[in-house]
């Protein structure tokens, strides 16, 4: 159980270690950064367009609107640029 805790600590530290050089990288384009950026503000922001007290629906809305921005945004950017993060992410999270 603690190694699969372990696991899923380490792939999210590597998948927004991920995030954070694509949003960073020169090549992306600005409006896939500030899909992104959206993407991480409305994880952070302390209220939804949905309040999550309304059964289902509440936490629906993070369940949608979060990943729909990560895939536009990632639809924006140059395959070149993912796989060249995706590679630097695997290799800094190594360190």
């Amino acid at each position: 159980m603690l190694d699969r805790v372990r696991t899923v600590g380490q792939t999210l530290k590597r998948e927004l270690k991920f995030y954070q050089l694509v949003r960073k990288d020169p090549r992306t384009p600005k409006p896939a950064k500030w899909l992104l950026g959206l993407a991480v503000g409305y994880i952070l922001l302390p209220f939804d367009l949905i309040p999550d007290f309304i059964p289902v629906i509440g936490h629906f809305d993070d369940v949608i609107i979060v990943p729909a921005l990560v895939i536009v945004a990632f639809k924006l950017v140059p395959a070149e640029v993912i796989a060249d993060c995706r590679n630097r992410a695997g290799t800094e999270s190594k360190k």
